[in-house]
């Protein structure tokens, strides 16, 4: 494959005999190429099978074939226009697991065989301070995330991993270690990501009191990995059914944040409160739970804040912050990733089938799925 840019590794030669007799050979490595993938049409369009094109893989690429694929609540928003106008066909999907198939020649960061994960981006400018200090997801000279966003390499945009591969620059890219549950991996290349960095950047101390708002996919990780800092963990959920599973997931409890007088018993009583829930809620409620100098930090929703009522009397009073952080960068995408290897943390998953994707987009506004639902891609490839 002279002057393809690929290594001299054989291109299938981490693939079971059967998978290999189902693949393309002759668009690798020569040109842009097609996959199948499972997309949208518009708003209210249901999921369907399509085709999709992936560009070449260049010096500094590797070709993924995916085997697991997460459900973000963020893909359902962007799905249904949530967030605004977007271009159509759409192929959601941030939370991506799978195996290197190819690597450019360029490529030191992964082999042929190695598993590798991709997030919530994939490409920055890898210049400007941001990107410097390792924050690609605010580079100022805007971020490429991984779908629906203008592609600086091939044009159009962005297609993600609802599909059965991607080519994405090895930086971009993040190193699975051995041994990981994979189906339950996926999710923490997003939710893990978004939650344990608001804990390392307000600095969680053991003993600390952190409150979790919203017991979703965000949510579930965020205790968890609270647990894991050895906080004194709380939920806060609105929905009964799941107040049983505080003590499993790490915390000392759950409450129904509509039980006013839980709510009252527990005021002035938290460091750092944690919100992932996806909608516009009253903040006020859990604005009055923090201590002196405590933060609430928003991780879940993205719209404006309109509706929360702040009372500035009581952030003057309390000198209380709210604050808001965005998943992280590949770096700490990477430490995460390490740190629950290390840990043996992974997501609550429901692995579904790729026909499954509108049932379970469902299922996630009715909060019916504990916690996260993940593609399966692997058996259905070799089904």
């Amino acid at each position: 494959m002279a002057g393809t840019g690929l290594a001299a590794a054989p291109l299938f030669s981490a693939l079971s005999a059967s998978a290999q007799a189902q693949q393309p050979v002759s668009p690798i490595g020569i040109g842009p190429f097609n996959v199948r993938a499972y997309g949208v049409s518009g708003v209210k369009a249901p999921f369907a099978p399509i085709q999709i094109q992936r560009r070449a893989v260049g010096p500094k690429d590797v070709l993924i074939d995916i085997l697991y694929c997460g459900i973000c609540h963020s893909d359902v928003h962007t799905v249904r226009g949530d967030w605004g106008s977007s271009t159509f066909p759409r192929v959601p999907g941030h939370e991506i697991v799978g195996r290197v198939v190819a690597v450019g020649n360029a490529v030191t960061k992964f082999r042929v065989g190695d598993i590798a994960g991709v997030g919530c981006m994939v490409d920055s400018c890898g210049e400007c301070e941001n990107c410097l200090a390792d924050r690609e997801q605010v580079c100022l000279k805007g971020t490429t995330f991984t779908y629906d966003a203008p592609d600086k390499v091939s044009g159009g945009v962005t297609y993600g991993g609802y599909s059965e591969r991607v080519v994405v620059t090895e930086h971009f890219a993040i190193r699975i270690p051995p041994g990981m549950d994979l189906a339950a991996t996926a999710p923490l290349l997003c939710a893990g990501v978004t939650t344990f960095s608001p804990m390392q950047h307000w600095r969680l101390q053991p003993g600390q009191r952190v409150g979790v708002i919203g017991l979703g996919g965000l949510g579930h990780v965020a205790v968890k990995l609270a647990a894991a800092h050895r906080a004194d963990v709380t939920i806060f959920t609105t929905s009964p059914g799941k107040l049983a599973d505080a003590q499993r997931l790490g915390a000392r409890e759950a409450v129904l944040s509509t039980d006013q007088a839980a709510m009252a018993r527990l005021a002035s009583h938290f460091d750092l409160l944690i919100s992932t829930v996806p909608y516009s809620f009253k903040m006020q409620p859990f604005m009055d739970l923090l201590k002196l100098d405590g933060t609430l930090v928003n991780v879940g929703l993205l719209l404006n804040l309109d509706g929360t009522e702040l009372s500035g009397m009581s952030l003057g009073f309390g000198r209380k912050s709210v604050a808001g952080s965005m998943i992280g960068g590949i770096a700490e995408t990477q430490e995460v990733i390490d740190y629950c290897a290390a840990r043996n943390i992974t997501a609550d998953i429901e692995l579904i089938r790729p026909e499954q994707i509108t049932q379970a987009y469902e299922r996630v506004v009715n909060k019916d799925v504990r916690y996260r639902f993940v593609i399966d891609f692997a058996s259905s490839r070799q089904a």
